[in-house]
């Protein structure tokens, strides 16, 4: 598709001093690469033509290839999810007495990233919110709210129970002390990535007080399981389990076109486009949304109405480094040392990570939570291990 256009006067009169003659004003053509100026750009007047440009897009009529941004982010939870009908019904009805007041059991929901474990979970509390007037759903993220003051402050604050705390100066046992003192509706808590949190001794109160229940997400049901109280380590053994395995990748391309249908133009991509998209996602949601996304919003730069293979192409690299400085971004003071010390090495091995890491932090962890920390970095594809226990070695991945 091609758009070719006379240069508008009203613009002259805006950007352009003094306004050419009607022969020397240039004419420009919008066209899959971009837009291409023919005659006389910005004469004598000094303007850009990047600013020229940009006044000339505002004036004249370019659809957008995105429509609803909103639905190409990792984060938005559709109305309707895709291939996890299964997981939300187990879910749903383990969550089913908090309909009648009582409090359900403790959920622990693992797999690989990138499957859906925290879209299923924030369906839940939306319908919960929906569906039972008395009941709470409190979300805490663990990357952010790493530490044990942190998360307790994120499910007071969402339980409206904070507003005379003083993050700075209250001390943590008073939390727990608000905390036991709740006496609203029940209340079921999700802890995504609970094995980030440095100190899980936050659990155990929460899975004795009777108003609270617990959703434990995490990549591996044994990372939990690792880093619990030993109180509350044989409690979580009876505990509900729901596995997320990674998506087919028609399963993906199902996803990504529900997505495209509601936030792209008619007819933005192919479905073998998308399919190469699966393709390069290795079954990972995130990556292959990101790679949408990026495509997307080459298309849109260049506006054109339809995404081309092109765009896929240099958007499936783009889409992986995106999610890899997500996760980059995410690490904890501790994770980003580690991650930092194995930039700096080509290949390491624990012992030798080890001795770094300690030089470099004030009060370094115990050996058994570096490990933990590792295998989470291991986990979100930013660093592999290579080798058994014995002969293992640690290096960045490219």
């Amino acid at each position: 598709m091609i758009r070719t256009v006379d240069f508008p006067e009203i613009l002259y009169q805006t950007v352009l001093d003094p306004i050419p003659s009607p022969s020397r004003r240039p004419r420009y053509q919008f066209t899959g690469s971009g837009v291409e100026t023919r005659g006389v750009t910005s004469g004598s007047s000094g303007k850009s033509t990047t600013t020229i440009l940009y006044r000339l897009r505002q004036m004249v009529e370019v659809t957008p290839m995105i429509t609803d941004a909103r639905v190409l982010r990792q984060e938005f939870v559709p109305g309707d999810l895709e291939h996890r009908d299964a997981e939300t019904t187990y879910l749903s009805e383990t969550l089913a007495p908090i309909a009648d007041g009582e409090t359900p059991e403790t959920v622990i929901i693992h797999g690989p990233s990138g499957v859906g474990k925290t879209c299923v979970a924030k369906y839940m509390g939306d319908t919960l919110r929906q569906e039972v007037l008395d009941a709470e759903f409190q979300y805490v993220n663990c990357w952010q709210h790493y530490s044990r003051y942190r998360a307790l402050h994120r499910i007071l604050e969402g339980l409206g129970q904070t507003l005379d705390i003083h993050r700075q100066s209250t001390p943590r046992d008073e939390l727990f002390e608000r905390l036991r003192q709740y006496d609203g509706p029940p209340c079921v808590v999700v802890l995504d990535e609970v094995d980030q949190l440095e100190d899980t001794r936050l659990l155990y109160p929460l899975h004795e007080l009777p108003q609270f229940s617990m959703i434990l997400i995490a990549n591996r049901e044994k990372a939990i399981l690792r880093a619990v109280d030993e109180r509350l380590t044989s409690r979580l053994t009876g505990s509900e389990r729901i596995r997320f395995d990674a998506y087919h990748e028609d399963e993906l391309v199902s996803i990504m076109a529900a997505r495209v249908r509601w936030g792209l133009v008619e007819n933005a991509i192919h479905d073998d486009q998308l399919r190469r998209i699966a393709d390069a996602a290795a079954g990972d949601a995130r990556i292959a949304l990101s790679i949408l996304r990026s495509a997307a919003r080459r298309a849109d730069r260049a506006t054109e109405n339809q995404i081309t293979t092109d765009h896929v192409e240099a958007a499936i690299p783009a889409g992986h480094e995106e999610v890899r400085q997500k996760s980059i971004d995410t690490l904890i003071h501790h994770q980003r040392v580690l991650y930092d010390i194995l930039e700096a090495h080509q290949e390491i091995e624990p012992s030798s990570l080890y001795e770094a890491y300690q030089e470099r932090v004030e009060e370094p962890k115990s050996d058994r939570t570096v490990r933990n920390y590792l295998a989470k970095m291991e986990h979100y594809n930013l660093i592999v291990a290579d080798g058994t226990s014995r002969d293992r070695t640690y290096r960045l991945r490219k």
